[in-house]
């Protein structure tokens, strides 16, 4: 019986794979192959209880590939296996949901790479491995950028020369798709109404951090753009800068437009601000001990968060819920309180003991008595990744 959908999430150097029945979201097995093309490459799985562990030895994506189908092949799934879903990062304008993988979308999505190139390479990899160590199962892609596509154009439009939107496709388009549309759906359910019928802004809140406006189940508005490094401060992400900085730190450490570029995305929010960390966690408890870069770090996160929550509030005609979600989102009871303490002219109050709870994969409302409503999700990108793919497989 072909019940599982196998779930490949590829990146330039790892390969993160999970057996998920659609139905259930159960995971039978998941795994990561990490410093693929290195001589410490290894992948390692989970299958119940039991840990499996592979030494790569140098192997790229074919032998991390090849890997998980020993690994499958052990445990009894191969033939349960119906599909292979893909996360992509990137598909542009021409991609508006997830879509069955044939040559022709391959084409498109090694297009879009100009748009993002660090991850759709990467993606692209998975996708050509899989298809050759799986050649008669029926693929799928789920791209980060579908959901946003519904955002009307006075949202994803920069006020630049339009030629550079019509010729060149410079516009916004978001990401954390996957996880903005999952979340908006399970929110919809914990307030009892349909998701065709709630106004709601999702904060996925990671080391890659974004937020949403959801009106009807569609994206209206989000706070990533062209890359992901719009936007929040993140862990290592700068977010929102005056665009002249990149002229300026270029001239200031004699660097190039590129190498700025990197600086603001690996070396910068969190990381940059602290001088310590770009883990939450480490920050918070840093703080705590007095340490002065950690308390601002998490001060200036705090602060935009809420700001661009505000700011997303334009894009609705009224707002139902405020979603926290990602490993942030769903563990940090500070930040959270942090955040909706300068929500309060949205009508936000946080109710500290429902806060409290909300950590460790607990999910529910955390506001107060007399409060708009707020609400924990917990994010399951692969969940959704897996019921795109079996609805389009037709397993």
């Amino acid at each position: 019986m072909t019940d599982h959908v196998l779930v490949i999430n590829c990146g330039s150097s790892s390969l993160k794979f999970a057996a998920i029945d659609p139905r259930t979201g159960v995971a039978a097995l998941t795994g990561l192959a990490e410093r693929l093309g290195s001589p410490e490459a290894s992948l390692s799985a989970r299958l119940g209880e039991d840990r499996h562990g592979v030494t790569l030895a140098g192997g790229g994506h074919e032998a991390a590939m090849r890997a998980v189908l020993d690994v499958l092949d052990a445990s009894g799934l191969t033939t349960r296996i119906g599909a292979v879903g893909h996360r992509v990062v990137h598909g542009g304008e021409r991609f508006k949901s997830s879509v069955r993988i044939d040559d022709a979308v391959e084409a498109e999505i090694d297009a879009c790479a100009r748009l993002a190139p660090l991850h759709n390479p990467a993606n692209l990899i998975g996708v050509r491995v899989a298809r050759r160590c799986f050649p008669s199962l029926p693929h799928v892609a789920v791209f980060d950028t579908a959901f946003h596509q519904s955002m009307p154009a006075h949202a994803y439009l920069y006020a630049i020369p339009h030629s550079l939107y019509a010729e060149h496709g410079l516009r916004r388009y978001g990401f954390h798709g996957t996880s903005h549309r999952y979340v908006a759906a399970e929110a919809a359910q914990l307030l009892g109404r349909p998701l065709q019928d709630c106004a709601l802004i999702t904060a996925h809140l990671g080391n890659g951090a974004s937020a949403a406006a959801v009106l009807n189940g569609h994206s209206v508005d989000t706070t990533m753009g062209l890359t992901p490094l719009e936007g929040l401060v993140m862990g290592t992400r700068s977010g929102d800068i005056d665009p002249s900085l990149v002229q300026f730190i270029g001239n200031a450490l004699n660097q190039s437009a590129d190498q700025v570029i990197d600086l603001l995305n690996r070396k910068s929010g969190l990381l940059g601000l602290s001088g310590l960390s770009n883990d939450c966690r480490t920050l918070q408890a840093a703080a705590e001990e007095g340490h002065a870069g950690a308390r601002v770090a998490l001060e200036v996160f705090c602060y935009r968060l809420a700001k661009h929550i505000a700011g997303l509030s334009a894009a609705l005609p009224r707002l139902d819920a405020l979603v926290f979600t990602g490993g942030i989102g769903e563990n940090s009871a500070w930040v959270r309180e942090q955040v909706l303490a300068r929500l309060g002219l949205l009508g936000f109050a946080v109710d500290s003991a429902a806060n409290a709870r909300c950590v460790g994969g607990v999910a529910g409302p955390i506001h107060a008595a007399g409060s708009r409503t707020v609400l924990v999700v917990n994010t399951n990108e692969e969940l959704l990744i897996a019921r795109d793919t079996f609805a389009l497989a037709g397993v």
